[in-house]
């Protein structure tokens, strides 16, 4: 069978309506999609958990597909998502090792950074520092931050930038 739309969605319809054996076809073709989509994106020693992950969240959201929509692009979407997440997790693991490496270094231009950095938060409201600090510092995603400080994702968003451009004002501007 050919992965083109058409399948795919009557697929994913009769899915839906409790088709096993057209769920587990589906299932099978897009794993050959994810894996030509992801091919030329992550390393092969990544693809296939992430493969398997963009099936799981598939199966996540096998109720919130709308049949009178295209297939691919829902799916694309949902791997696209999977494989930011993935580019989060390498990013924080490489992060780590770097702070592994850093820990023998002084830490005196830390410390300074640091007091350099009080003092700018000191021109922005609580809610701004406690967003930029979550998100841009301690590198937690919008969600987790705002969970964290009670704050909506919006909110989060809206205080990131509002403080970051205001920080950006007060450097330019000495």
């Amino acid at each position: 069978m050919k992965a083109d739309e058409a399948s795919l969605a009557r697929l994913m319809a009769m899915a839906q309506a409790g088709d096993r054996s057209a769920y587990r076809t589906l299932l099978v073709e897009c794993q050959r999609w994810l894996r030509g989509y992801f091919a030329r994106r992550v390393a092969p020693d990544h693809l296939d958990d992430l493969v398997q992950e963009t099936l799981v969240a598939l199966h996540r959201k096998l109720a919130s597909y709308d049949p009178s929509r295209a297939f691919l692009p829902w799916l694309a979407a949902i791997a696209r998502y999977r494989w930011v997440d993935q580019l989060r997790r390498l990013y924080r693991a490489s992060e780590e090792e770097l702070d592994e490496t850093m820990a023998a270094v002084s830490e005196e231009p830390a410390v300074a950074a640091r007091i350099s950095l009080e003092r700018l938060f000191e021109h922005l409201s609580d809610a701004q520092v406690q967003a930029i600090e979550l998100v841009k510092i301690q590198g937690l995603s919008v969600a987790e931050a705002a969970n964290a400080s009670g704050q909506s994702e919006s909110l989060i968003k809206v205080n990131i930038h509002r403080g970051l451009r205001k920080l950006s004002a007060m450097i330019e501007k000495a």
